[in-house]
């Protein structure tokens, strides 16, 4: 379980590295680069976060494709291909020209290959959260699960210190020219640990057990013999097929649970790095204030998800996720004001609380979506609620918080934004009801 818990925690952080590194280029470099200098700074936010949203539409679509793959083939075969995807997409982002130099071929082509970063991402999640949530003791799925969510905010930290340390290397001029490319390029790296997950790493029990029963019954259908309901019956249909039709209202509940999560998360994680250091829109706070801020709380993060999914173990996944839903809401009406004080320890301590509630949501995530779906449609199951809940909530909310503010010129629409978003998770979570399950081979029924 140590193994198997490191190994996904090191695919998820790298993995959302790539995916966020995207982000924090979107609030801070692409507005300049890849949009003709004439065009108003909000306008060219609005245009760079659109990009950004971009990612967010593909990640449903890349459930459906890995999650197919994933449900057929095996958990770790998926997650290694969306490792490289990954890994090569976020490398030629850093490789781009700019707006300057190929013109409007230039956007075009970042917002290929964002889409790119969204098929991985959307595939990748599914992978590293069975690898353990499947391989984890019942009274410990909980814990577990929450090391492949715990690479989210690894994600963050590294890649907000990445641009961190680049910046202090050299002047703006030369980071805006060529010093942002360095860590986008370094993401090659991915293609080696996804070889390492393909060749060390062990397919799931759970998942073997499965596939061994879906292979007798296709032999016993090619000899003549009678198919079963269940497993039998469903052996021939496409997993994504089969999850929508034997789990639909499980699919969307999980989506409308995570809505309050991703819009919190990237409010908190990029629209606030925009409207922080941007003089025309925001307050003109350094960069590296408010860069250090998201690093700061996506660091606290991190240990506090851990205790959140052990805590799930204990006392139920519901009850974890509909606090951190309830405590999410009443601050968003508190996070604007204390990061308007312009105060450094003040604006860190908004966002690591808005950040660190964030992760009572997420840390037993895994876990509690896992416990959804029957083992033959759990990576794609599990894969849509999760993708389609981003889409709906992580890839807009940048994206509608900066027209909040442009229309209201205030951030109290935003503060009621994200308080809605929370409403919808906490009414979705209590049709879900907390469905823990000892044995996952029987999940789902």
């Amino acid at each position: 379980m140590a193994k198997l818990a490191l190994t996904s925690l090191a695919g998820a952080s790298i993995e959302w590295f790539d995916f966020y590194l995207y982000g924090v280029a979107s609030a801070l470099v692409f507005p300049t680069l890849y949009f003709p200098k004439t065009m108003p700074a909000v306008l060219a936010l609005l245009a760079s976060f659109s990009t950004f949203a971009i990612g967010f539409f593909a990640r449903p679509v890349g459930a459906i494709l890995f999650g197919h793959f994933g449900d057929r083939a095996g958990r770790k075969a998926a997650l290694a291909a969306a490792l490289v995807l990954m890994g090569v997409s976020t490398a030629l982002v850093g490789c781009l020209p700019s707006y300057a130099a190929i013109g409007v071929v230039a956007p075009t082509l970042l917002v290929m290959l964002r889409f790119m970063q969204g098929l991985a991402i959307g595939g990748q999640w599914g992978g590293a959260m069975l690898l353990v949530v499947e391989s984890a003791p019942p009274e410990r799925r909980g814990f577990y699960g929450s090391f492949a969510q715990v690479g989210a905010p690894a994600g963050v930290v590294l890649a907000n210190l990445a641009f961190l340390l680049v910046g202090a290397t050299m002047s703006h001029d030369s980071f805006l020219a060529w010093g942002w490319r360095i860590p986008f390029v370094l993401s090659l790296g991915l293609v080696g640990l996804a070889w390492y997950v393909h060749t060390r790493v062990e397919e799931t029990e759970v998942f073997r057990q499965m596939k061994a029963d879906r292979d007798r019954s296709q032999r016993r259908a090619a000899l003549g013999g009678t198919r079963t309901e269940g497993v039998d019956a469903a052996s021939g249909r496409s997993p994504i097929i089969d999850a929508f039709v034997t789990h639909p209202r499980q699919i969307f509940l999980a989506a409308g649970a995570f809505v309050a999560v991703q819009v919190s998360f990237y409010i908190a994680i990029t629209f606030v790095v925009a409207y922080g250091t941007n003089k025309e829109i925001g307050l003109g706070l350094p960069q590296s204030m408010m860069l250090t801020a998201v690093l700061i709380g996506s660091g606290v993060m991190a240990p506090l998800m851990l205790w959140f999914g052990k805590l799930s173990d204990q006392y139920g996944r519901r009850n974890l996720f509909v606090t951190g839903a309830v405590l999410t809401g009443l601050w968003a009406f508190a996070f604007f004001p204390l990061i308007d004080t312009r105060e450094p320890i003040l604006v860190t301590l908004s966002i690591t609380i808005a950040i660190g509630l964030n992760g009572m949501m997420y840390g037993p995530q895994a876990a509690l979506f896992g416990e959804l779906f029957r083992t033959r449609v759990r990576y794609s199951g599990a894969s849509l609620g999760y993708q389609i809940g981003a889409m709906l909530g992580g890839g807009l909310a940048p994206l509608f918080a900066m027209e909040i503010l442009h229309r209201t010129h205030s951030t109290f629409g935003v503060s009621l934004y994200m308080a809605g978003a929370s409403v919808v998770t906490i009414a979705c979570m209590f049709l879900l009801g907390d469905r823990r399950v000892g044995d996952l081979s029987e999940a789902g029924h």
